[in-house]
Order: C-alpha cells, then sequence, then structure tokens
C-alpha cells in the first residue's frame, strides 16, 4: 500500500513539479500587506505580482510557482458564513499558484494542470470535472471554446461544463486585472453516491463532496472604474488550488479539518478545553472557530450562551 504523503511533502510536491517545467520557486508574500494602499490583507496569489500583470514591472522570470498565505475576512471573495459550519472553507488558507507573465497560456496551463493531478499525485480522471466561462453576452464576451478544446484533450465531454459570469470570470475587486477562468472540481463521493447522481449535476451546488480544488484563472483584462473592460499588455496564467482541500484529498478525509494540517491545533484545543472533538456538532464548530484563534494566539473558546472556556496560550507555538 502506497504511503500517505503529509501535508509538507505535499506542498513540496507542488514546487518540484513546477519547478520542473521552468518556474522559478518564489517565496510567500506578507500577509499584511506593506506597498499597496487598496489592501490590507494578501487575499490571493496575485496581489504581489499586480504591477507585472498591469505592465508596469518587469515580468521576468516569466514562470513562476509559490504557496501563497492568503487572509479573506472582508471583501468580494470572503466566505466568514461557511468557515467552521462546512469542510472546506477557511479565513486564513494557503494557494499553491503557477504563474505565467506573457508566456504559455491556456493550453500549458491546463496540461501542465492535468498532469499534476492525474500523473504525479494520482487522482482519479473520472472523479474530476472542469468548468469553462460560458460567455456574457452584457459584456459582449463569448464562451471560452478555446479552454473547453484544451480540456477535451484529457476529460470526456460531459465532464466539460458550462460556468456563468459569478463562477467563471475571475475578479479580485470591482477594478483591475480579471479574465475567463476554468475550475477543476473533484467528486469525493461514495461509488454508490455517484451511481445515483452524477457528479457533473453537483459542480457549484455546494455539495460538501464535490468541490472545487483549483482555478486556473485565464488573465486578458483589465477593470477600469467606469467598469469597462480593456485589454492587458500580454495574456497572463493566475492559477489557484486550495492547499487544504489538496491535502484532504490525497490523506482520504472527506473533511480539510480531518488532514495533519488542523488535527494538531484541534487536538490541542480539546485537551485544553477538555470537550472531546467529533461529539456534538455544535461545540465542533466552536473548535473550529476555535483553532482560528489559536493560531493567532487567542484561546478562547466560546461554546454557546452558557459556557465560555478561556485557557492560557502557554502551549501556543506560531
Amino acid at each position: 500500500m502506497k504511503q500517505q504523503l503529509t501535508a509538507n511533502e505535499i506542498r513540496e510536491s507542488f514546487k518540484r513539479f513546477f519547478e520542473s517545467k521552468g518556474h522559478q520557486i518564489v517565496p510567500s508574500a506578507p500577509m499584511v500587506i506593506k506597498d499597496d494602499p487598496t489592501l490590507m490583507f494578501t487575499n490571493a496569489g496575485m496581489n504581489q505580482w499586480k504591477d507585472i500583470i498591469l505592465g508596469t514591472r518587469d515580468p521576468e522570470p516569466r514562470r513562476r510557482a509559490d504557496s501563497q498565505k492568503c487572509l479573506r475576512v472582508s471583501g468580494k471573495h470572503n466566505d466568514l458564513e461557511e468557515v467552521g459550519h462546512d469542510t472546506y472553507h477557511h479565513t486564513m488558507f494557503e494557494m499553491l499558484g503557477n504563474w505565467s507573465f506573457g508566456d504559455y497560456f491556456k493550453e500549458g496551463a491546463i496540461d501542465m494542470a492535468w498532469e499534476y493531478l492525474v500523473d504525479v499525485i494520482g487522482l482519479d480522471p473520472n472523479d474530476l470535472y472542469v468548468t469553462v466561462f460560458e460567455g456574457s453576452k452584457e459584456e459582449n464576451l463569448e464562451r471560452d471554446d478555446e479552454a473547453a478544446q484544451y480540456w477535451a484533450k484529457h476529460v470526456p465531454a460531459d465532464h466539460i461544463i458550462n460556468g456563468n459570469k459569478h463562477d467563471n470570470f475571475w475578479e479580485m475587486g470591482d477594478t483591475g486585472p480579471c479574465g475567463p477562468c476554468s475550475e477543476i472540481h473533484l467528486d469525493s463521493r461514495t461509488p454508490e453516491e455517484k451511481a445515483k447522481v452524477p457528479g457533473r449535476e453537483l459542480v457549484n451546488k455546494d455539495d460538501p463532496q464535490v468541490i472545487e480544488i483549483w482555478n486556473l484563472v485565464f488573465m486578458q483584462f483589465n477593470r477600469k472604474a467606469d467598469g469597462s473592460l480593456e485589454k492587458l499588455s500580454m495574456n497572463v496564467i493566475d492559477t489557484g488550488m486550495g492547499f487544504e482541500r489538496l491535502v484532504r484529498a490525497l490523506q482520504g478525509k472527506h473533511s480539510n479539518y480531518d488532514t495533519d494540517i488542523f488535527q494538531p491545533i484541534i487536538r490541542e484545543i480539546s485537551r485544553l478545553s477538555g470537550i472531546e472533538y467529533g461529539k456534538e456538532e455544535k461545540t465542533d464548530v466552536a473548535m473550529l472557530l476555535a483553532h482560528l484563534l489559536y493560531e493567532s494566539g487567542y484561546c478562547q473558546v466560546f461554546i454557546s450562551h452558557k459556557l465560555r472556556l478561556t485557557t492560557p496560550c502557554r502551549h501556543h507555538t506560531n
């Protein structure tokens, strides 16, 4: 039986794969942004490359890869209502990404993503579904037939799904770099569940076992203040894969929180609070929310109106 990879080994495998494809491995940018007045926190991997994407900074080297620590607590792409209540959303998380600044574009990004997921880490191709931008009449944008054509090399037609502007046209804010995207979704349900309902019917339907793991963004435009789109000076590949979701898939778990990323923290919170994890939904949710406080050095666990547990953080380490 193949030995299960740890989270650190999975992160390293991603970096080594893209290094073998000519990418320079770069460090994660700080989560607290110091040189961009438009953002307080790094909320996407592309933040540190914004000047390159807009053509105001040297793009060399044109191929890069990283694991970016992100924080989403406000703005367009936060998931605060879901965090702790579902199995796969977080406020603080890592985004595995590969970048191309005027080098390879849609075909290269799609081929490399497929090679890594299927050939390198061994996900079952039958469990993978992809989405492509269906187009937008109001923006005068056509369906992304090009991306669909490249995906057709790897997956059958019924695994390629049209996605609307909300899901398949990526933009971080009201202005700035943007473009159509192609999401890769993984169906982790049991064989019995898959036989009852095809995975394609559950893509982007909030099923906790059919989730997006990787988004390939094809940056082609800059959204201006008046809402119009202008072409970027070069095409840019900006991909983001949920590290925690990938680890969950490879470790055979049905929740991100059951992986070796979160379990050491959850076990410590359980020890400090004297409450067993996995026994009651209400206290489980409290623990999942508390792990964020614990990472920050604030070990206060609010279980309900009637019970508040406060423990000094003498065991906390960064």
